[in-house]
């Protein structure tokens, strides 16, 4: 469910302010906003209305989207641009938008994108200008496994808008979602469900008093060559199913001691019935260890795979640079899932957007994840978690027996001075910049903010696009559905240097 704010009469140039000057220390500019939904050429800056601003008593949450306000009033668009913020372009997908798009720091709207397709859900800007873009060609219920995140195709586009590239990874028996990851080689690392029917499933091992559903649906990744302009080589492959354990059934080869094997998947650990077990709802590559970064949902983990294995390795426990296969190299966040901790250790909790932080930049090596909080115990509220995960000269993880992996403290973490004030139950990221600041997308809400390694907020921006259109300054927004709030999956930053934003004409 969406958390609300006690007051939902709160109007956005108290927002504004408060914000500026409670947690940046600055008076907020009055400077750009959102545009007001005029199309302009696609290489001229969208300008945009002033904004009007006042003077707060009191800092209202980052939870929440304005929900009303007078005409006139600032509702959306640009809220503050510190001298101190990463100057950049900011790409995002609203969910319930066809449209991809560029804004400048100043909140303008620089330059986009338009596919037949709602998201489904990631886009990326590549460094030739072109847009990588998941899609989602169906209709809700339209497949037989609809969940969050659902998709099916991988598109590519040109700066001018032209497709070049309509790859779709959509039948019975599988669909691709969520995520997808662009490779050095012109190659895409994709998640994919796929089907297991009940007998599949209870021949391995689940309990059956634990299926909902008539099947699961358990995730895997694809590495696809684009071959043609709607074509495209699985070249690689990794399957959840193949790296099964589990205690309950001693007749199946599997069954073994869950807690004596980390780097195996209890096929009996779940956090709820339904036939998306895994959700794996976030990919991402590093290049100098060949290792797959997986954000898990439903077991509030991150998983750390080999991809140097033949895909005939990736399917077995042995093979690969470090010599296991496809077996896990690393997880981390719920200790509960192979039985190395309890609830007391569980330091994520519907966790989103796990991502290895760029060499060069500050925290190099380390893991950023945007933690959602859902489900932990109340009171529910975000953040953003640094950790440094205990890498062994040789690329593997280290792991004493009997324990959870660590660390066992974050290296860094970012949460509101209230924690409840930030708050977003599902989706959601961030990414750290190059001058150590982080990007924070309060997905559910539409909110993108900025802060410091000292945790001042230094840009903030409302996400004006909705499923109605543009939304006016003074207007509500609506509540926050696919189909019409103004929800983002997640928000990528480049720097002017990027050779993507060539094309940018300011």
């Amino acid at each position: 469910m969406d958390h609300k704010p006690r007051n939902l009469l709160i109007i956005v140039f108290i927002f504004a302010a408060a914000l500026a000057c409670t947690l940046t220390g600055q008076t907020s500019p009055t400077g750009q906003t959102s545009p007001t939904g005029q199309t302009s050429p696609p290489e001229e800056v969208q300008p945009s209305p002033q904004a009007t601003q006042a003077q707060p008593e009191s800092p209202p949450p980052l939870t929440t989207s304005p929900t009303g306000g007078q005409q006139g009033e600032q509702m959306v668009g640009l809220f503050i641009n510190d001298e101190r913020s990463f100057d950049g372009y900011t790409l995002f997908a609203p969910l319930s938008s066809t449209k991809t798009y560029l804004i400048n720091n100043a909140g303008e709207f620089i330059h986009e994108w338009e596919s037949e397709y709602l998201p489904g859900n990631a886009a990326y800007l590549l460094e030739d200008g072109s847009l990588l873009r998941s899609a989602n060609p169906l209709g809700k219920d339209e497949h037989r496994m609809s969940a969050g995140g659902e998709g099916g195709r991988v598109q590519r586009f040109s700066w001018d808008g032209a497709l070049m590239w309509d790859f779709e990874y959509l039948n019975p028996q599988h669909r691709a979602h969520h995520d997808i990851e662009p490779l050095p080689n012109g190659n895409v690392l994709m998640i994919a469900w796929e089907y297991k029917s009940k007998a599949d499933v209870i021949a391995e091992g689940r309990n059956p008093a634990t299926l909902k559903a008539d099947a699961l649906w358990p995730d895997h990744v694809i590495e696809v060559r684009p071959t043609g302009d709607a074509s495209g080589e699985i070249v690689w492959e990794w399957h959840v199913w193949d790296h099964l354990v589990q205690d309950y059934d001693p007749n199946k080869p599997n069954y073994g001691d869950v807690a004596a094997h980390p780097e195996l998947i209890d096929l009996n650990f779940f956090s709820n019935l339904n036939a998306d077990w895994n959700h794996i709802n976030g990919i991402a590559y590093n290049v100098e260890l060949d290792q797959i970064l997986l954000s898990v949902h439903e077991f509030s983990e991150i998983w750390i795979i080999d991809h140097s294995t033949t895909t005939a390795e990736a399917a077995t426990h042995a093979g690969g640079r470090y010599g296991r296969g496809g077996d896990l190299l690393y997880r981390w966040g719920n200790p509960q899932a192979y039985r190395a901790g309890g609830p007391e250790d569980q330091r994520f909790s519907g966790q989103h957007d796990a991502q290895w932080i760029a060499e060069g930049y500050p925290g190099a090596g380390n893991i950023l994840v945007f933690n959602n909080g859902f489900g932990q115990e109340k009171p529910q509220y975000s953040s953003v978690d640094e950790i440094t995960p205990p890498l062994l000269p040789d690329g593997s993880y280290g792991l004493s027996p009997g324990s959870a992996y660590g660390p066992e403290e974050t290296t860094w973490t970012y949460t509101a001075e209230n924690p409840t004030d930030f708050y977003s139950h599902n989706i959601s990221g961030a990414q750290r910049l190059p001058n150590g600041n982080t990007l924070i997308c309060n997905g559910a809400n539409g909110i993108f903010f900025e802060v410091t390694p000292q945790k001042e907020i230094v840009w903030l921006y409302v996400n004006p696009v909705t499923g109605q259109g543009m939304t006016q300054q003074g207007e509500s927004i609506p509540k926050a559905k696919r189909d019409n709030g103004n929800t983002v999956f997640k928000i990528r930053r480049y720097g002017p240097d990027y050779a993507g934003v060539s094309g940018v004409q300011e």
